[in-house]
């Protein structure tokens, strides 16, 4: 059929029209795409051209409560290669390998890859700072040596079961690393630079840093210094003693505050694959269950106080060694029994018969429903992973004998740290806290404080009347009774022996015990409590020989740092046969020896030095308290040398 020309023109005109149309069309996608998306898609093809290498985040410091550094991050670079810039992989090889701690061949292997970027590991991961330049000082084409941190300890072992440790990629492990892991990680940055598709630098491109970023700081309850208390003392223990474990808290018991917390056998942070997991992978303070013995006294006493079931002044019991209870004979640690005396004697000696009885006053509902009001058979709700309920007799599982045993600590298991928030309930007034360890989150950037812990009181036990009876009542342990080991002159410190049986395979161990003692002072306004368990002593196994004496010397050192004062209203101690009383320094400066030794009655020991004829210094200075027989320093020199 013939087009006429008119037809043709139409359908030219059409063509033309609908060739503008999509010309016009690709202009304004060109436009919106130059205009509108130019960026976004410059960015995609820069992201798509763009290496970056890592730069791992800076994790967040630890400090004690004074913020002294206990964790932190030391620069620890890491050596990365880009292969396709390597010029003469050979001859790379070789230069590193040395410098690695690596093969050529290994060292070689890596950089032949056809990545565009590989980790020299494991020896280019974490070096040292000075190996860290010398591989830059090389300028090794491809070669790139990133920053890189690792986590640091600085004061070795101290606090390790706390704190925990990290892995090689900064993540934490154990402790507290572990559980507040998200807080303490920060964001990693990186190093960046263009390249082609063979992995080449594009020329006049520039290498971008986006510095990694701090996780938050983690402050702590812990004292430094009162837990490198606590740790010297248990480590002389583990020395001195051969135990198997020894364990130490000490708290804040008006607070619940955890001030130390530590147990031996311990470890280094950062070199935990040196001892066994069971070491670094249980903090026994807050998992170790046992039967605690006689500490558990103390909250038998309280809730017979409480309950109005006893008056340890006026009430007279007489114990003959042992007392029937339900067809069984439980004896007392004294052969032959304390024969006649008061409730509160009952307590200075540990009388197990005199605590049968308060348990049987009280009854097993009572009883056990203090027991649970003190925070046992459940976790405290520390904040340390770990932690173990410890185990109680069902009260439909309870006769006369496990309510006896009870009353006395046989028969319950339980935890350290179970035993110092209950007993820092019965001696603070009456108020179970909850412990813890982290008291705030700060971000060392802005310098402002993020959280911050507030004490958590978990509730109401006993009347402030019935915890001033217990105060009392336990100084006099420390004073007359089976505590006098713990007594510190010029400091009113009162507290609790346990010694316990193990139990081995579902028996009683006749042979090994777990011996403690749980200390506190002032007694009559309690700053601190200190609870130390010793597992299985060689030796003596009594907790007021062998626990006692730890106890005391962590409170005398501990209370000088939190700057408490010494008094002179303590109860005298009661000093028996074969114990050393404490005598009263006089003041020697302006005498002579000879006066000395003509005038004076001779408590003690001299030790001079210099050249004169009169004391012009002592040391301990008149006033000082200190055993009968000990030293006193006293320096010579002339009368006009006095109080230079």
């Amino acid at each position: 059929m013939k087009v006429s020309a008119m037809t043709l023109r139409r359908r030219l005109y059409l063509l033309l029209l609908l060739a503008a149309l999509v010309f016009l069309a690709l202009i304004i996608r060109l436009a919106f795409v130059q205009l509108g998306q130019g960026e976004q898609l410059s960015e995609k093809a820069e992201d798509s051209w763009r290496r970056n290498i890592p730069y791992i985040e800076k994790r967040g410091e630890i400090w004690d409560r004074n913020g002294t550094q206990l964790a932190y991050n030391i620069s620890s670079p890491t050596v990365w290669a880009i292969p396709v810039q390597i010029k003469d992989k050979p001859a790379t090889a070789k230069q590193l390998a040395n410098m690695l701690g690596m093969t050529e061949d290994v060292v070689l292997e890596k950089i032949n890859t056809k990545k565009m970027l590989v980790q020299l590991g494991p020896g280019g991961r974490k070096v040292t700072i000075e190996k860290a330049a010398a591989i830059k000082e090389l300028q090794l084409p491809g070669i790139v040596v990133a920053e890189d941190n690792k986590r640091y300890y600085p004061y070795g072992s101290l606090a390790a079961h706390v704190l925990g440790f990290t892995g090689i990629d900064n993540q934490g492990l154990t402790g507290l690393e572990a559980k507040y892991n998200e807080e303490l990680s920060g964001v990693a940055g990186n190093i960046s630079f263009l390249s082609d598709a063979a992995g080449r630098q594009m020329p006049n491109s520039s290498d971008v840093y986006v510095e990694p970023k701090e996780g938050l700081t983690m402050q702590l309850t812990l004292d430094k210094d009162i837990q490198s208390i606590v740790e010297r003392e248990l480590e002389l223990a583990l020395t001195e003693l051969h135990a198997d474990h020894v364990i130490g808290i000490a708290m804040n018991p008006k607070t619940g505050e955890i001030l130390g917390m530590a147990s031996r056998p311990t470890y280094r942070p950062d070199q935990y694959k040196d001892v066994p997991q069971e070491v670094y992978n249980r903090n026994l303070p807050i998992w170790m269950t046992y039967e605690p013995g006689s500490t558990f006294k103390i909250i038998t006493l309280a809730a017979a106080l409480e309950e109005k079931k006893v008056n340890l002044i006026h009430e007279h019991f007489f114990d003959p060694g042992s007392i029937e209870v339900g067809g069984a004979r439980l004896r007392c640690w004294k052969r032959g029994g304390h024969g006649s005396q008061t409730f509160l004697e009952v307590v200075e000696n540990s009388c197990n018969p005199g605590f049968v009885t308060l348990g049987n006053r009280l009854g097993k509902e009572t009883l056990f429903q203090y027991i649970k009001d003190f925070g046992f058979g459940k976790k405290t709700g520390i904040d340390i992973s770990g932690e173990e309920n410890g185990i109680l007799f069902k009260l439909s599982q309870v006769g006369p004998v496990e309510l006896a045993t009870t009353a006395f600590g046989q028969g319950v298991s339980v935890t350290p740290i179970q035993q110092v928030a209950a007993v820092s309930a019965a001696i603070n007034g009456g108020t179970l806290y909850k412990p813890y360890v982290v008291k705030s989150w700060l971000n060392r950037e802005t310098g402002e404080t993020v959280q911050a812990v507030e004490p958590e009181v978990v509730r109401e036990v006993v009347s402030e009347g019935t915890s001033k009876q217990v105060r009392d009542a336990l100084e006099s342990v420390v004073a007359k009774g089976t505590g006098r080991n713990a007594f510190i002159d010029g400091y009113r410190v009162g507290g609790k022996t346990g010694t316990a049986q193990k139990v081995i395979n579902g028996r009683y161990s006749p042979n090994e015990h777990i011996v403690s003692f749980i200390g506190f002072a002032p007694a009559d306004d309690p700053e601190i409590v200190v609870y130390v368990a010793v597992d299985n002593p060689q030796g003596i196994q009594f907790g007021g020989l062998v626990a006692a004496p730890i106890v005391r010397n962590i409170l005398e050192d501990a209370l000088q740092i939190l700057e408490v004062p010494k008094r002179k209203d303590q109860i005298a101690r009661d000093y028996r046969y074969g114990e050393t009383p404490i005598v009263t320094v006089p003041n020697l400066v302006g005498k002579t020896t000879i006066d000395i030794y003509e005038d004076m009655n001779m408590n003690f020991n001299l030790s001079a030095a210099g050249a004169g004829k009169v004391v012009v210094k002592q040391a301990p200075a008149a006033g000082e308290r200190i055993e009968r027989g000990s030293t006193i320093r006293i320096y010579l020199g002339k009368e006009s040398d006095i109080g230079d």
